[in-house]
This record gives C-alpha cells, sequence and structure tokens, in this order.
C-alpha cells in the first residue's frame, strides 16, 4: 500500500473536468462578470472556465496553506495584497481543489471585506467533503476520502519534496544514504503508487543535489545530510 494515497492528474483530464465545471456553472444561472484565481494552483482552472463560459475579465489573489506536497502549512496567508474594485462586479473565485478549505475561506473574506464585489462564489474542480471546512457553490468532483491530487503544473514540485521525503525518512529508518536512480524510482512508486516518468525523476534528483541534499559520487547519489 503507498504511504500517501495519490491521484496522478493529466492535462486531458484538466480539460474534461474544467469543462465539467463550467457546464455545472453554466445551470446554475450564475453569470460572473470576473474570476479569481487562487494562486497558484487555481490558475489553470480559472483560465479555461473564462475560455468555456466566455469571460473576459481575469485576477488572481495568492492565499497559500500547502508549503509542501501532501503536507499542511501552518496557516494560510494572503500574499502580495492589492486592492480592485469589484462594486459593480459578480466575481467567481475559483481553485484546483478545496481540502481542508482554509486558504479559499481566507481569500473569500479578503475579497468580500476588501474589494467589495456584487456578489461572490466559489468554484473548484475537487471538493474534498469530508475534511474541506466550506463547500463551494460550484464544483466537478466530490472526493469522499483524502487524497493528494498531483496535478500537470505541480509535477517536478511534487516529486522534488516527494523524493526529499523517501530519502530523510529511509535515513532515519533505516540509515540508507546511497542510492541510484534505479533505486529511487522503484521506492518512487512503492511509496505513491504512481509512475511520473523518468524525466521527472532525474530531474527532481538534480534539483536536490544543487539544494545540497544529495552529492553524485561514482554512479549513485549520496545523502549529503550524514556529512554536514
Amino acid at each position: 500500500m503507498p504511504r500517501i494515497p495519490v491521484k496522478l492528474v493529466s492535462w486531458e483530464e484538466i480539460t474534461e473536468w474544467s469543462w465539467g465545471l463550467a457546464k455545472v456553472i453554466e445551470k446554475s444561472g450564475y453569470v460572473p462578470d470576473v474570476v479569481i484565481a487562487i494562486a497558484r494552483g487555481g490558475y489553470v482552472p480559472a483560465r479555461l472556465l473564462c475560455d468555456f463560459l466566455g469571460i473576459e475579465n481575469l485576477l488572481s489573489i495568492q492565499s497559500q496553506h500547502w508549503t509542501e506536497a501532501a503536507k499542511k502549512g501552518e496557516r494560510a496567508i494572503i500574499k502580495f495584497d492589492y486592492s480592485v474594485d469589484l462594486t459593480e462586479y459578480r466575481a467567481l473565485l475559483v481553485d484546483d481543489i478545496i481540502d481542508t478549505g482554509e486558504s479559499v475561506i481566507l481569500a473569500k473574506e479578503h475579497i468580500s471585506n476588501s474589494w467589495r464585489p456584487k456578489d461572490l462564489k466559489i468554484a473548484a474542480l475537487q471538493w474534498i467533503s469530508s475534511v474541506a471546512k466550506i463547500k463551494p457553490d460550484f464544483y466537478y468532483m466530490e472526493v469522499k476520502e483524502w487524497v493528494w491530487f498531483q496535478y500537470p503544473w505541480t509535477r517536478l514540485e511534487d516529486v522534488t519534496q516527494f523524493l526529499k521525503r523517501i530519502i530523510e525518512s529511509s535515513y532515519r529508518e533505516e540509515g540508507r544514504v546511497s542510492w541510484t536512480l534505479e533505486d529511487l524510482n522503484k521506492k518512487f512508486i512503492e511509496w505513491y503508487d504512481i509512475a511520473v516518468g523518468g524525466r521527472y525523476i532525474a530531474e527532481a534528483i538534480e534539483v536536490l543535489a544543487k539544494r545540497g541534499l544529495l552529492k553524485a559520487i561514482n554512479g549513485s547519489y549520496i545523502y549529503t545530510a550524514t556529512t554536514m
């Protein structure tokens, strides 16, 4: 069994889910004047919704909670605050997924209080109903058991963090310090039950090497924290 349940999401699925979400919104009769993407995960779904719903105005707000893949940060925060007058606009706030919902709640409160839209509704591709503190007005898919959706726009970022977790945990649990590319590929599939492709694993190793976590020696990668 994988240590963390992960769903590998394709670009094709994102397009289909966004199309389905657009139809849900359309059927409701709600017609937004502006779409607001929650950065960073909401960018792609928000842009697709603009296309599928024929909406010209697109803004973004960075409300951030997950600081590491599948590992929750302490609290949601608004980054790079700025002011927009939306008093004459019906707004649609879009994120990729609502899990705890804390980043969405914070963004909604901030927009309502500071940007003051005429109306504000929330849309997401996925809603994890078992853990979310808020239910979106529109969603394409209800997820009843928590899973980490590995979206294509965070693939290298997530793979890098997942590999870091494998390497550090294996050192703590087994004292392991040396890895080959094949070892890491096998361990990645064992832990997460997904195959992301060799180039992502190889590039993630290079990223970890640049950060000083790994060092290439004679065809193997050594966990450098043991010598620091």
